[in-house]
């Protein structure tokens, strides 16, 4: 992720990742690279395809960090108060949406909820059933991580992948108002992450 990264990117990238560890410890910063791990493998996935219909993006800047980090590291910060599952929850939200966007592109022309009406690959609000698959994918290995991580129980993880999940299906109705130019991804990627910490905070 750090070679996808420009200068104000990488910036941020170390203050989130360095806020995460002092607040949370090592199993939250080893949760973020996991994350980031991730979120390479599934961006680089079908590379070829996503070029030849224009929705490729390698270069990411401080705005993805801000959007993807700034939850999850507020959650770190508030761990003492309010356990590790709101943190893990809101990072299984942004893992979920990043593999529908990333991965749903790629089964064809999407449905948008706004109008119900096919659309090119990579329009928010759009949804497709590998979309969906691969959301509950993330999550789930989000969850997964969070066992070995976090000793979180099977019960919670199946929970977090759930609140993963529902942040995506949030993210993907707040994408509808994207389309018609009422907020950016960046803002709709963090009301995810939130959908997700306010879900966790209930798991036990």
């Amino acid at each position: 992720m750090v070679a996808m990264l420009d200068k104000p990117g990488l910036t941020l990238a170390i203050i989130f990742g360095a806020a995460i560890f002092i607040f949370g410890g090592a199993p939250y910063l080893a949760m973020m690279l996991f994350f980031l791990m991730l979120a390479i493998f599934v961006t680089k996935y079908g590379y070829y395809e996503k070029k030849d219909m224009g929705i490729y993006e390698h270069d990411r800047s401080w705005e993805n960090v801000l959007s993807n980090g700034l939850v999850p590291a507020i959650c770190a910060a508030l761990s003492v108060y309010a356990g590790p599952l709101p943190y893990i929850a809101s990072i299984a939200a942004v893992t979920s949406d990043k593999f529908a966007s990333e991965l749903g592109v790629l089964s064809g022309e999407p449905l948008s909820l706004d109008g119900f009406k096919r659309v090119k690959p990579g329009t928010s609000g759009a949804v497709s059933i590998l979309g969906f698959i691969m959301s509950l994918c993330g999550a789930a290995l989000i969850g997964i991580g969070a066992i070995f991580l976090f000793g979180i129980s099977p019960t919670a993880a199946l929970l977090v992948t759930f609140a993963g999940f529902s942040g995506s299906i949030v993210d993907t109705l707040f994408g509808v108002l994207e389309e018609r130019g009422i907020g950016t991804k960046g803002t709709t990627n963090i009301i995810c992450a939130i959908v997700g910490a306010l879900i966790g905070l209930y798991i036990r």
